[in-house]
């Protein structure tokens, strides 16, 4: 079987540099060529270039900046002697048919035998591709659509052909699975393959039904955004996002694949006002701007929207006020049957989408899950096509089909009086075109708790947490709090799990599905109870979380955090406190207290200092009085920064040289292995385990805090600071530096933990605390005062 240990990429355009940095960010070597510009003097300038641009992107392509060395820049007159040592060869050049084929004949000239060779293209049928090519290159080729940008889409679409040898399309298939983390599905030969056939067809659909309903891009967005589960980019929004002018080169090349009679074909239209705003320059994001704009004026930047009549920019509302954005609450039927403008629009886009997607069941895949994982993974719906259909009801969607004098669809007919998925004794089953319910299977090593709630009830539950039983004797925290954050309940559970865990289980894994591990503490209930000056109630919850994160951490078991997503503030002070961390590869942990005028009280201090000042890497061990080489000062330095920062890592990579996480916790690039990985890791860890020691650390005190007082102080001098930025930072240096301490005094972690405490309630009864708390829960952003 094919085995990957090196990579080239051929096209360094934004596709071709965004895969070669995604293979980086899996530890892999990766050769990047790409043609000679006429008159270029620097050969190699085009891949290089594209290396430039993945590190410098806003998020940028690579995960960490030290994997771009592991991208080698070369060029296609040169360098094609560097394909003898590539196991996978994936041209992304441009998507011209001579043009690939020209790079095809270069490439099994220089391959070695047995190397797979695969087209990123997004709409050229394989058959097509390997036409006139030898054999043995039509054996080892296939189609892999990587989707943009590489390093955050999951999806990746697979196309075999009539000769691809059955081994090399499963090695890929796992490699991009295990090693890059990607969503695999596997697509028929057909145009645009599954995602862009039926996301072109829907975006298409969404400008042709505002134009004749009249309906404005902001109202068009707002209810085919988050009520029917679709980003809040809406159509429009998600237009801008990809470039108005990229679309019609999709749908060119899918109009010349098509059958005359698909409704793809029968329906397109490119209007008047999308050719003007091309031709205009205002092609999007990367334009002028495109159905949205930022009008500068002064200092303020002005969000303006197009007239789809007029072609004018006015200024775009605040917020939509429509009865069926507000139906989006009680379900997808009730947007759709909304009598507003909005609920017509939905019926109108969304019923054209469904009914299409519906229709092309065999053609495009074989099963519904390939078509709704497609959809899921390629354009981040929250629902499948079928899993909407469900959500309407098959029955009462055929008959509103019959209704509206249009088929319905051979499975759908097929389906009455059913629903297209099922759970049947505890496995999921999902509708097949014979009529036959088939069993979805997940992929060998990937394991979510949605999976594991279908064949069991919690262990322990409360509103916002439930203990799970993941099997072989390890046990599994949920947070289950809006967008996880930690709250009374979840610390109570905390303390309920660890006699239930002690005596029940080997080891507790802290996790769940969500996108996000933990924003952090709950900051609604925190503020409400500053406003009543309910300061026993906020002192019990900075003492009871301080309990549990040390509960965590000193438990006769191993915790370890399933991190992916977001850990902020109190939520990754849960993750410092693990024994170990098991991350997504896209995880972004920080203690980022200090936005909202707070810090860290709950141990993210004295971990963040125990760590840098030398805490040992090693199950169960810790180095028992801490005096850093060199003195503490360097280690207090880093902290303060990091801290009074806000420093949010842009990575599980990133998050280690934060200290966040040590360089033995593991990295996960799929998601859906996140827990099955950290279970393992739970399971190794649980093999005579033994609690840490418990360290003290040597802090230098006063002659700490005026050095951070000074640098504060000059930070403010210079307008870098605001004047509550100094009050915070004055606190957290106090804390930083240990108190009233001197270095030949050893600080225990409970004297640690007693100044954060003291920190946290002298800042949360500050006018300017509370304003920051305000702010945040109305705005979402910090402020500044």
């Amino acid at each position: 079987m094919t085995t990957i240990k090196k990579i080239a990429v051929l096209g360094s355009g934004v596709m071709g540099s965004g895969i070669a940095a995604h293979a980086a960010n899996a530890g892999f070597p990766v050769v990047l060529l790409d043609i000679v510009p006429k008159g270029e003097k620097n050969r190699n300038m085009l891949t290089e270039k594209g290396i430039e641009k993945q590190l410098a992107g806003k998020p940028p392509g690579f995960t960490h900046k030290k994997n771009a060395k592991l991208v080698t820049a070369g060029n296609l007159e040169d360098d094609l002697s560097q394909l003898k040592d590539c196991d996978w060869i994936i041209e992304a050049v441009l998507e011209k048919l001579e043009v690939k084929q020209d790079v095809y004949k270069k490439i099994d000239g220089a391959r070695k035998p047995g190397s797979v060779v695969s087209s990123n293209t997004s709409t050229l049928p394989i058959h097509e591709l390997v036409k006139g090519l030898p054999p043995a290159f039509a054996k080892d080729f296939m189609i892999t659509h990587f989707f943009n940008p590489p390093r955050f889409m999951r999806l990746l679409e697979v196309v075999k052909g009539a000769d691809t040898r059955a081994d090399a399309f499963a090695a890929i298939s796992q490699f991009a699975d295990v090693s890059l983390g990607k969503g695999v599905v596997e697509c028929k030969d057909t145009p645009g393959f599954i995602a862009n056939r039926i996301g072109v067809y829907w975006m298409m659909l969404g400008l042709l039904e505002a134009l004749r309903l009249g309906i404005t891009p902001e109202q068009a967005d707002a209810v085919m955004g988050k009520p029917v589960g679709i980003p809040k980019t809406g159509i429009f929004g998600l237009f801008d996002l990809i470039g108005l002018d990229l679309m019609p080169l999709i749908a060119k090349e899918m109009l010349h694949t098509l059958p005359k009679t698909d409704p793809f074909v029968v329906a397109y239209q490119e209007p008047d006002l999308v050719k003007k705003m091309i031709a205009d320059g205002y092609t999007g994001r990367k334009g002028k701007g495109g159905f949205y704009r930022i009008n500068k004026q002064g200092d303020k930047k002005i969000k303006e929207v197009i007239d789809l009549k007029t072609g004018e920019y006015h200024t775009a509302a605040k917020k939509v006020e429509l009865a069926s954005v507000a139906a989006g609450k009680q379900g997808l039927r009730a947007v759709v049957e909304s009598p507003d403008i909005g609920g017509q629009y939905a019926w109108a886009v969304l019923s054209g989408t469904l009914h299409y997607a519906a229709s092309l069941i065999p053609e495009i895949a074989d099963d519904i899950t390939a078509i709704d994982s497609a959809m899921k993974m390629g354009y981040a719906w929250k629902f499948g096509p079928f899993e909407m259909i469900d959500k309407l009801g098959v029955d009462w969607f055929a008959e509103k089909l019959k209704a509206a004098g249009k088929s319905v669809p051979p499975i759908l007919e097929k389906a009455k009086g059913q629903t297209l998925y099922k759970v049947d004794g505890g496995k999921k089953q999902a509708f097949a075109v014979t009529g036959n319910y088939m069993p979805i299977v997940a992929p060998a090593g990937t394991l979510m708790l949605s999976d594991i709630k279908l064949t069991q009830k919690p262990v322990a539950k409360n509103p916002s947490t439930s203990l799970w039983d993941l099997g072989d004797g390890i046990a599994c925290l949920e947070f289950t709090s809006k967008m996880n954050s930690v709250d009374l309940d979840i610390l109570g559970m905390i303390e309920q799990a660890i006699p239930l865990v002690k005596k029940d289980f080997k080891g507790l894994v802290l996790g769940n599905d969500g996108d996000n591990f933990s924003v952090g503490a709950n900051l609604g209930l925190m503020l409400m109870a500053a406003n009543l000056a309910a300061w026993k109630e906020i002192s019990e919850m900075i003492k009871r979380g301080q309990a549990a994160t040390m509960s965590l951490k000193y438990a006769p078991f191993p915790v370890v955090s399933s991190l992916a997503g977001m850990a902020l503030g109190g939520g990754c002070e849960m993750i410092l406190h693990s024994n170990a961390v098991q991350a997504h590869v896209e995880s972004y942990p920080g203690l980022v207290e200090v936005g909202v005028g707070l810090i860290p009280a709950w141990g993210g201090c004295k971990e963040m200092l125990l760590r840098h000042l030398g805490e040992k890497d090693v199950k169960g061990g810790f180095i028992g009085n801490l005096m850093a080489a060199g003195g503490a000062m360097p280690a207090i330095k880093t902290v303060f920064e990091s801290i009074a920062t806000a420093k949010v890592a842009g990575s599980a990579e990133e998050a280690r040289d934060l200290k966040i996480m040590r360089d033995a916790d593991g990295i996960s690039m799929n998601r859906a292995r996140v827990l099955a990985d950290a279970k393992s890791r739970c399971l190794e860890l649980a093999k005579n385990y033994a609690p840490p020691t418990s360290p003290t650390m040597h802090l230098p005190g006063s002659t700490a805090r005026m050095a951070l007082f000074m640098a504060v102080d000059g930070f403010a001098a210079v307008g870098k600071a605001t004047p509550h930025d100094v009050v915070v930072s004055k606190i957290l240096a106090n804390v930083i530096s240990g108190g009233d301490t001197d270095i030949s005094e050893a600080l225990t972690e409970q004297q640690l933990l007693d100044l954060e405490y003291e920190g946290f309630m002298e800042l949360i009864k500050t006018k300017g605390t509370l304003a920051r708390i305000e702010h945040m829960l109305e705005t979402g952003k910090p402020l500044r005062n």
